[in-house]
Formats: C-alpha cells, sequence, structure tokens
C-alpha cells in the first residue's frame, strides 16, 4: 500500500524557514528501541476553504482542544478532542510564528521568531499584550531601559504565573542571544540567563522549555545536543546529552516525550531523561519528518507533532 504524505498547503515556502544543521552529526538519530506507537494519516481534515501553513508548534488547552501554530495566511487552529476542525484565526499577527501554549485562564501565547516579540492572546483572538518591539532585535536589559527579544523559542508557565522564555533561534558563532528570560505573571522582567557558548549555563540555541513535577525546567540546547535543567532561578543543575537535535519536550508523570529534529524522530524518555524507545525517520510520508520541531501529548495519551518542513502535523496512537 502506497503511503500518503500527511501535508497541508502552504502559503509561502517553508524550506525558507528551516535552519538544517550543516554538520552532519546533528543528522544522526539516536539508536533505541521502537515506540510502540503508530503514525495515523490524514489526522486533522481540514475544510476545503482552508489552508495551513508550515506547523511550528502544538499544544492543548483544559478541554483538550488541540491548537496548531502555523506559518499560513491563519496562523492559529482549534481542533476539538476528536480532531474536528473548529476555527482558524490571527491573520496579520505574525511575521515567523514558532512557540506556542495556553495558560490556566485560556489565554494564548505565542512567540515571534522573526519579530522578536511574545504576545498574550485572548481566547476570541484579542491581543493582550506584546513583549518585545515588532522588528527590532536586541538586549533585555531593564538598566538601560532596552526591553527587547533576540528571536524569542519558547514559553512555559510556572504554578505561580511566572513564566519563561527562551531565545536565539540562528545557530553559531556571532548568531543570535541564546538565553532563558523570566518574567512574573503580569509580564514584569525579573531574570536572565545563559549566553552563547558550550560550557554549563551557556547555550548554541536555547529552543523548547518545559517544566517538571519539581518545578526544574527543560531546555532543550539543540545544536550542543544536550538538555540543560535549572531550577528556577537559572541554578544550573545538570544536562542529559543526545544524538541528533533536541528540540523540545513534553513533560508527563511517567514520560518525557521528546521530538529529535531533522534526525526525524519521536522519542520516548524516563524522567531522568534517559532514551527508552524511539519511532520515525526523516522523509515526508506518515510517521516521517522533515523536521519534528515541537511536541503536544492530549490528555487521551495521543501524540501529536509539528513538522515545520513538512507542513504536517503527525499524530502517533498506541498500537
Amino acid at each position: 500500500m502506497k503511503r500518503v504524505a500527511v501535508v497541508f498547503v502552504l502559503a509561502g515556502s517553508s524550506a525558507l524557514w528551516a535552519q538544517r544543521p550543516s554538520n552532519p552529526a546533528l543528522l544522526i538519530p539516536e539508536v533505541a528501541p521502537p515506540l510502540d506507537y503508530v503514525a495515523v494519516p490524514n489526522p486533522l481534515p481540514l475544510p476545503e476553504n482552508v489552508n495551513m501553513g508550515a506547523s511550528s508548534s502544538v499544544t492543548f488547552d483544559a478541554k483538550g482542544h488541540l491548537y496548531v501554530l502555523s506559518r499560513g495566511a491563519q496562523p492559529i487552529t482549534e481542533f476539538d478532542e476528536n480532531g474536528k476542525f473548529i476555527r482558524s484565526f490571527g491573520e496579520g499577527l505574525f511575521t515567523r510564528s514558532h512557540g506556542l501554549r495556553i495558560d490556566k485562564e485560556g489565554n494564548i501565547w505565542a512567540t515571534d521568531v522573526g519579530a522578536h516579540t511574545v504576545m498574550k492572546i485572548s481566547p476570541k483572538g484579542d491581543v493582550l499584550l506584546t513583549l518585545g518591539t515588532k522588528g527590532k532585535a536586541g538586549e533585555w536589559n531593564e538598566a538601560a531601559q532596552s526591553r527587547l527579544f533576540n528571536e524569542p523559542n519558547d514559553i512555559v508557565f510556572a504554578p505561580n504565573g511566572d513564566f519563561f522564555v527562551t531565545q536565539g533561534h540562528t545557530p553559531g558563532p556571532g548568531k543570535g542571544d541564546p538565553r532563558v528570560l523570566k518574567f512574573d505573571k503580569d509580564g514584569k522582567f525579573i531574570k536572565t540567563w545563559g549566553g552563547k557558548g558550550t560550557d554549563p549555563g551557556k547555550f548554541d540555541v536555547a529552543h523548547g522549555i518545559a517544566i517538571d513535577a519539581k518545578g526544574l525546567l527543560w531546555v532543550t540546547d539543540r545544536e550542543n545536543q544536550r538538555i540543560q535543567i535549572f531550577d528556577q532561578d537559572g541554578k544550573y543543575v545538570r544536562e542529559v546529552k543526545y544524538a541528533g537535535l533536541p528540540c523540545a519536550l513534553d513533560i508527563g508523570r511517567e514520560n518525557i516525550y521528546m521530538v529529535n529534529g531533522f534526525a526525524g524522530q519521536l522519542l520516548k524518555l524516563d524522567l531522568d531523561g534517559k532514551v527508552l524507545a524511539a519511532v520515525g525517520k526523516p522523509g515526508n510520508g506518515v510517521g516521517e519528518f522533515g523536521e519534528a520541531h515541537f511536541i503536544a501529548v492530549s490528555p487521551k495519551g495521543d501524540i501529536y507533532v509539528a513538522d515545520s518542513v513538512n507542513r504536517a502535523v503527525q499524530k502517533f496512537v498506541r498500537k
């Protein structure tokens, strides 16, 4: 039986946005037993008049509805708990959409790596707060009254409402300013840490971020091929090394699921970060990836992966 790629029509070329690594080592996958999940074709059917662009991120709200952030004309798309299309909106909001989260009040938070902004959007689609200045990259330095991001990638919330933003998307010497920035629930800046490098606490690309049950922050330091773990004050705790290009993760009560970039994998980890199983490979078919970019696990245990190259959202279910 011929495989059919899970592809949505793209407004513009995702290849222009994809930063495929030049280092061949970053394309070598993790070796692990097979994961007991299988991809399903056409998981998110769309009405004929709706086109999604390249999918950059996925997340769930408290109702179990899936939100997809894409790089199309209407970049935010909502599906119900069964994958049925509800709506798409957000026209004109983004330059290059990247990370997506929903807070406990149901507000949508999105990072724009092209415009250097983080936006808080109401459930109705109204912009409630914009951090950073659209189109202007720079330093967040309160003493100098400079409140600028440099390619913000992802965001995560602590139980008390504080939130953390990772930034610095472009890899390589002299590129970006990879770091973590901490804010309170009202968007008031608290502190930052990081900077370019390979030492503990430094990053090449601070890409995805998640918080575990102990309140520790897990940051995927992609091109350094590791996850770095910090407390919420930025104190370095430890790191875990990986083959491939660790992009983003979803931390559950029993396991962690991580996507492995251009190595084309969905990985299952234990709560210490050890690789237990893997599925996927590079390609453009069902269960294959151009770039496994961001991940979200549904309340039912299904796994959704945003692929920023193949323009697809892949869905994996237990065998």
